[in-house]
């Protein structure tokens, strides 16, 4: 019994002496697994990472493009002393970097330092070659680690840090190019796009797959290549092809900033889009950037005046009308609207004219901007016409321009045109508010048989493989009939010879349009600013094109009104495309 009591008293401390050996053994398990010790890795894995697409006018010069950073990283440790001095040298010598602050980063630090972050490919590749020829003069020792005994060799590694953008035309086809941000994945910079094209075709521009390469390495680190190896092929992101040529682009820009300094304006836009197509050939703002560098005075330029900024249009916007009321039979353009010397009430609101006819001609109303004839012609709109006929022009509807963040205006409600007085002010500009790419694209349709046509800025795409994309919309739709959108054709080039755009003239092209200047509405009422517009269009035998011209808040004295803004602005754009030979006059002097 004594013995048994003696054995049973041992099997507690032999599974205590067990249990702590155990705990022991996971302890020793969990401390070698987790300190650094500086194991030399006969493995490596190198990785190319793709970049971004890039940016493309219409003659092939690249406006945006994406380049690597490259960082060069070294292990103080395994410098020999005796021949530091050489590896400060031959590394001041291939990076370009000043030898006191390579000193100062090897002597701050006795261990892994970083020398340089922002390499670039070609200085990369020299440095590469740098290490192998420090491994071969000896420069790079090994160094034991003194907790584990082990002793090891890291030179000089150059790896990726990130990716930035560069736009070599600095603010040339600002805002609409847009610009990009940072962020981390894997430790290396990556960017999107934050504004403009760079965030309407980021899925396209985005790189699609990092390149990898996986095996051992060699005493110098290098990978070597053999059966056990491994590659992935590197696939970069799609390059945009734009519709829009540069030397005309920057023309413009030039054009616009003179512009709007001699005005005293806030800014100017413009935009030119092929009719037949729907191509943009050019979206431009004298409100820019450098997407590189913007600076804070420069926020209010971030955003894209055309496709962003809603406006009252003001007499731009009785073409509209006049085709809803000849696409119902409500008027014939001959018939005769009195105009009461410029002076008509409806209601409690007196609407007035800038010039006192006591008789038009329907057209007339629209050559000579009569708001007191247009007031009374849009009486005869049925208020559900009336609507529906706004909503099919495309107005608070997106126009479908590639860019982001479109806004849709806002317009009347269908029982609020029940009134007469909103069915006068939004006759002649007024109660409804629109971006000028919304009108360039209603007006297109006058100089387009009657069709709509979705505006594109890019033309398509090329991808990794060489594959091309079409970008252009195929989306048309008739709005109003052929015949109708040939009438109204006729009285704005008529407006252009005999009405309030008479400077826009140029012999030998068939030139239309319309201006308008409106007041800009404040708390309370309008103030004494205006916004004033040309949208119209300039053809030659072979060509169409639909323009559109704002100048916002023009200060210079008595220059508000749109015929001495717009529309020399516009004059001048055609005149730049003919010298472009976008336009070719047809030559009037010689015999019929």
């Amino acid at each position: 019994m004594q013995k048994n009591k003696q054995k049973s008293a041992k099997i507690p401390f032999l599974f205590f002496i067990i249990l702590l050996g155990f705990i022991i053994f996971i302890s020793v398990l969990f401390y070698w697994s987790s300190i650094n010790r500086k194991l030399p890795r006969l493995y490596r894995k190198d990785i190319n990472s793709a970049l971004r697409g890039r940016i493309i006018s219409k003659e092939g010069y690249t406006i945006a493009r994406s380049k690597k950073l490259y960082k060069a990283v070294v292990d103080t440790r395994n410098i020999d002393p005796d021949k530091k001095n050489l590896f400060i040298k031959l590394y001041s010598l291939y990076s370009g970097e000043k030898i006191k602050d390579i000193k100062k980063s090897i002597n701050s630090y006795f261990g892994t330092v970083v020398l340089s972050y922002k390499i670039d490919a070609i200085s990369a590749q020299h440095l590469r070659e740098l290490s192998k020829k420090l491994y071969r003069l000896g420069v790079f020792v090994g160094y034991e680690d003194k907790k584990t005994g082990i002793t090891f060799t890291h030179g000089l590694d150059i790896v990726e840090s990130g990716e930035y953008r560069v736009y070599n035309y600095k603010d040339t086809l600002t805002p609409v190019v847009g610009y990009v941000r940072k962020y981390e994945k894997n430790r290396i910079t990556k960017i999107y796009g934050v504004k403009g094209l760079e965030k309407e075709y980021n899925s396209i521009l985005n790189p699609v797959q990092d390149g990898v390469i996986k095996g051992s390495k060699d005493i110098a680190g290098n990978i070597i290549l053999n059966g056990y190896s491994s590659i992935t092929t590197r696939i970069d992101g799609s390059d945009i092809h734009l519709n829009i040529p540069l030397k005309f682009q920057k023309i413009i820009e030039n054009l616009l900033d003179n512009s709007k300094n001699e005005l005293q304006a806030k800014e100017i836009t413009a935009v030119v889009m092929d009719s037949k197509t729907g191509k943009i050939l050019l979206l431009a703002s004298s409100n820019r950037y450098n997407p590189s560098s913007i600076k804070k005075n420069e926020y209010s330029h971030l955003s894209i005046t055309a496709s962003r900024f809603t406006y009252e249009p003001g007499s731009v916007l009785k073409p509209i009308i006049f085709s809803l009321l000849l696409e119902e039979n409500k008027v014939n353009p001959y018939d005769l609207v009195r105009i009461y010397g410029g002076k008509y009430k409806i209601g409690r609101k007196t609407i007035r004219d800038s010039h006192k006819f006591e008789w038009l001609s329907a057209e007339d109303v629209i050559v000579h901007s009569s708001n007191v004839g247009i007031s009374q012609l849009a009486q005869k709109l049925n208020y559900v016409d009336y609507y529906n006929g706004l909503k099919k022009f495309g107005f608070t509807q997106k126009s479908g321009i590639d860019l982001p963040y479109e806004h849709v205006g806002v317009m009347p409600k269908v029982y609020q045109l029940k009134s007469e007085i909103y069915k006068a002010v939004t006759a002649y500009g007024y109660g409804i508010e629109a971006t000028l790419t919304q009108l360039l694209k209603a007006y297109n349709v006058f100089n387009n048989n009657g069709r709509e046509i979705e505006p594109r800025i890019a033309g398509y795409y090329v991808d990794a493989y060489g594959k091309k994309h079409n970008l252009l919309s195929k989306k048309y739709k008739q709005v109003i009939p052929v015949a109708v959108a040939k009438r109204v054709q006729k009285i704005l080039i008529k407006t252009v010879q005999k009405g309030t755009a008479t400077a826009t003239i140029i012999p030998g092209l068939t030139i239309g349009g319309k201006t308008g200047t409106a007041h800009i509405a404040k708390k309370g009422g309008y103030s004494d600013l205006y916004n004033s517009s040309f949208i119209g269009f300039a053809n030659d035998k072979n060509h169409s094109y639909t323009i559109a011209v704002l100048v916002r808040e023009p200060k210079k004295r008595y220059y508000y009104y749109a015929s001495l803004t717009a529309v020399p602005v516009f004059k001048k754009i055609v005149e730049e495309m003919i010298e472009e030979g976008m336009l070719s006059p047809e030559d009037t002097a010689k015999s019929p």
